[in-house]
């Protein structure tokens, strides 16, 4: 049975503290910017910052659905590839980071109790290998790494529209 100790110290803590300094990385690179900034392509790539905010909340979604339910859960998680990275009309930052944050409120409500140790099998897809399973921790991690490297993409498109860098 997981505790309040446990959160405050040991595993669940390291993650979830990892997955917030990350977070706070994305939010802090999209701090002070308009909505048309932050839906503006500032590279070759179609990557916004908005889009950004809303694709690693739609990823952290789908996940913590899988976390929880396995691959169906996730499948039913809707997801939008073509304007999963883009700002659509009526979008706005404020939104979107809004979305995010609740989508982070459940997660980390979720890691408080959830197995660890719990595992699914992974969707069929080619990027995944055949008949693997990932445990919740191994999900976890997965949306660390998600969210660090889009907090990178981020950082690039925020250097190219003023200078500003979240680090350095």
């Amino acid at each position: 049975m997981t505790t309040e100790r446990d959160v405050e110290t040991g595993e669940r803590a390291d993650l979830l503290g990892t997955l917030d300094k990350h977070r706070g990385f994305l939010r802090h690179t999209v701090a002070g910017i308009t909505d048309e900034q932050a839906g503006g392509r500032t590279t070759a790539s179609a990557l916004c910052l908005g889009g950004l905010i809303k694709h690693v909340a739609a990823t952290e979604r789908g996940w913590i659905a899988f976390a929880q339910g396995g691959a169906d859960a996730m499948q039913n998680e809707p997801n939008d590839w073509v304007n999963g990275f883009r700002m659509l009309e009526g979008e706005t930052l404020a939104s979107l980071l809004a979305d995010y944050e609740q989508v982070a409120a459940e997660t980390d409500k979720l890691v408080e109790t959830i197995d660890l140790d719990q595992s699914h099998p992974l969707p069929t897809a080619p990027w995944f290998p055949p008949n693997t399973s990932w445990s919740v921790r191994r999900v976890l991690l997965h949306i660390i790494a998600e969210t660090s490297q889009h907090a990178g993409h981020a950082d690039i498109l925020r250097e190219a529209i003023d200078g500003q860098k979240t680090m350095g």
